[in-house]
């Protein structure tokens, strides 16, 4: 089975996203797709079959339960293929970090009122005996 027919199924990626965070045990697993995707256990085992057929998961048995974790080979050659598209959208990040950045900056000068001072609104912090 291909990469993008192993990650195009959504439960699949739940379960990279689970593993992601670390080993986990087959039943953990199975409890939380089943409650998100009300699928039955069975099928939560298929899934982890494929998973583990086509290297992207990782089992081994601790007692009677069976603890699955990320391979991280197949996920680096997903990697690696997905660098020719970089560039499509690198660019578009780059100008929306750009314009992030710019947006944060002239909200810090309109609060500040450009002196990087505590912005007053008009008539606050006015001595009101002190004439004009």
């Amino acid at each position: 089975m291909h990469a993008f027919d192993v990650l195009g199924d959504p439960v699949r990626r739940r379960i990279l996203e689970l593993l992601a965070d670390g080993e986990r045990a087959a039943g953990e697993i199975g409890a939380v797709v089943q409650e998100e995707f009300g699928i039955s256990q069975p099928g939560v085992s298929q899934h982890l079959r494929v998973l583990r057929d086509s290297g992207f998961a990782t089992v081994r048995a601790e007692g009677t339960r069976r603890l699955y974790s990320v391979d991280p080979g197949p996920l680096q050659e997903v990697d690696v293929w997905l660098e020719n598209f970089r560039r499509f959208w690198t660019q578009r990040l780059d100008a929306l970090g750009t314009e992030l950045a710019r947006g944060r900056r002239e909200r810090r000068a309109r609060e500040t009122g450009g002196t990087g001072e505590s912005a007053r609104r008009p008539g606050e912090g006015d001595d009101p005996g002190a004439g004009g």
